[in-house]
């Protein structure tokens, strides 16, 4: 499913490219930080990390650090067996200073149990949490955050967005030089919320108990019921049921989200809020093949800032880009969707104006478009649009760009994005963990799942379609009247379009009460909206102001 394969955040990224924008660079020496650690000793029955008694003086003995595990043993048939032991989490303490208030704070770092009925580990979920020091739990808010892949860790919104440290790119969101920085995040979230980025099964330094248990979490079923119980479980263990609870999922991780919300829902825990950011939940916005022309709508408005962006519109469209975005978005409901409706019956006039049309709001050729069948997916357009310049366009933000590694004609699909993140994100994040965090282990961090690809996650019977959970979403929302749903979504996303989000949402059959508790918020920037810093900033007040509203009953 070449198109499906689309979706993947970050499974296929690559590990170089040479970047085309000109922007100066921001190398800003690391603001190196001696925080005062602690390791914990409690026991899962004993307190919480966030009342964990202080002491500076203190330094974590060799056995109240996580073990030097290795990457796991294999048996005689290659079958993969991790340790699933359970250690007590490391506990080390902070401080930052945001918006002109200091903040102290306790990051927690390790891993929960998942357990079967009898007790038994089958996996263990890795987190990082950060608890705001002095606070009454009963009021202050929780959100657990992650990213999706599927296959991706959490590292992305960690270091990028949410919390208390973030990595140094360049104020665009562009690859810096190396070595790779580390700075306060100014916009983190941790005033508004204490924070639980958690990584999935097989991803970060979360393991399942062998690599038949890994089968059971590798689809949207298991994984949904792994997070769930990880948050129930959460909870549990540091008494938060009575805080305010969110959550916050990017890409695959809203997918996740939608289908969490609805789990918990007959379980008793209920959420405040919930965040979509870069939203996927009924994949056949996505998913197109010949009797699904969906995809190919929702990507033309994307296509058309994208092309505005390089300058490959023309010129009394790109002079008011929001203008050259709504007409973009009425012709592709409107006369584009109407034409391929008709397929092989719409005749030669018809076909010669969606060309004429399309090449006018795409910036590619009429030869390509003809040549596509009036239907241009991702790979076609990211390849397409500079080609004049042998250079390929991001699909997870379409402002990146860099030549294709194996030449213009030899290399199948390339996102530059992935690129220029991956290599500062992974760097730093492995840094900060073990230098910051004091979380020190010979297992490998998985920044992606390596021993099972996107083709092999479980998506469910294909008797009813196309992976959804938007239905999941929707009897969250139904049975919860005081849930409110923040969407947030960039213009320059090619993984995860706008223009679908924006379909799914208007078609959850929702009365109108309860649209009335959906809310949106856009930017400038591509899939990960936080990397230029305009856009950390925008979504740290979007998702504050979001927070007040949800809380205020």
């Amino acid at each position: 499913m070449r198109s499906l394969i689309a979706v993947i955040l970050f499974s296929f990224l690559l590990s170089s490219a040479v970047l085309a924008q000109s922007d100066t660079t921001q190398n800003p020496a690391a603001t190196a930080k001696k925080t005062e650690q602690q390791s914990t000793t409690k026991t899962p029955e004993n307190k919480p990390p966030e009342t964990a008694a202080k002491n500076p003086e203190a330094a974590a003995t060799p056995e109240q650090k996580p073990p030097k595990e290795s990457a796991g043993e294999k048996d005689k048939d290659g079958d993969e067996h991790f340790d699933m032991t359970e250690v007590p989490p490391v506990v080390t303490h902070h401080q930052i200073t945001v918006e002109g208030k200091l903040l102290r704070y306790a990051a927690t770092a390790g891993r929960l149990p998942i357990k079967r009925g009898d007790g038994k580990i089958q996996a263990e979920m890795f987190f990082v949490a950060y608890t705001l020091d002095g606070q009454d739990a009963a009021k202050r808010p929780l959100t657990f955050a992650f990213n999706g892949g599927p296959g991706s860790a959490s590292i992305w919104l960690h270091m990028g967005a949410l919390g208390p440290r973030k990595v140094v790119l360049q104020p665009e969101g562009f690859l810096p030089p190396a070595p790779y920085r580390i700075e306060d995040n100014p916009y983190t979230l941790l005033d508004k919320t204490d924070l639980v980025l958690i990584d999935a099964i097989g991803t970060g330094f979360s393991r399942a108990a062998d690599t038949e248990m890994f089968k059971k979490f590798w689809g949207v079923k298991g994984d949904i019921e792994a997070f769930s119980e990880f948050i129930r479980l959460y909870i549990t263990r540091n008494e938060r049921w009575s805080s305010p609870l969110y959550l916050l999922g990017e890409s695959y991780g809203t997918t996740r989200a939608g289908g969490v919300a609805g789990y918990l829902a007959d379980r008793g825990i209920s959420f405040n809020g919930i965040t979509l950011l870069s939203m996927v939940l009924n994949f056949e916005t996505l998913e197109d093949n010949k009797t699904n022309d969906q995809p190919y709508i929702f990507l033309v408005p994307s296509f058309t800032v994208i092309a505005g962006y390089h300058h490959k519109l023309p010129p009394d469209l790109a002079q008011e880009m929001d203008k050259a975005r709504e007409e973009s978005e009425k012709w592709a409901n409107g006369e584009y969707a109407q034409a391929l409706a008709k397929g092989d019956t719409l005749t030669a006039e018809e076909r010669q104006r969606v060309i004429d049309q399309m090449a006018r709001f795409t910036g590619l050729s009429k030869e390509i478009i003809d040549q596509a069948n009036l239907r241009i997916d991702v790979p076609k357009f990211t390849h397409y649009l500079l080609i004049d310049q042998k250079l390929r366009v991001g699909r997870l933000d379409g402002r990146f760009t860099g030549p294709d590694p194996d030449g213009l004609l030899d290399t199948p699909f390339y996102d530059p994005t992935g690129s220029a993140t991956q290599p500062p994100f992974t760097s730093v994040f492995n840094n900060y963990l073990r230098t910051e965090l004091g979380y020190k282990t010979d297992m490998p961090y998985y920044t992606f799942a390596p021993s099972a690809g996107f083709e092999k996650w479980d998506w469910g019977s294909a008797i009813r379609g196309f992976p959804d959970t938007a239905s999941a979403l929707r009897q969250a929302i139904v049975k919860n009247p005081y849930l409110k749903i923040l969407v947030m979504e960039g213009y320059y996303d090619l993984a995860t379009p706008y223009f679908a989000a924006n379909y799914t949402i208007d078609h959850l059959d929702l009365p109108r009460k309860y649209h009335s508790n959906i809310s949106y918020a856009t930017y400038e920037s591509g899939h990960m909206v936080y990397l230029p810093m305009e856009g950390l900033k925008k979504m740290k007040n979007d998702q504050a102001s979001f927070m007040e509203k949800s809380a205020g009953q």
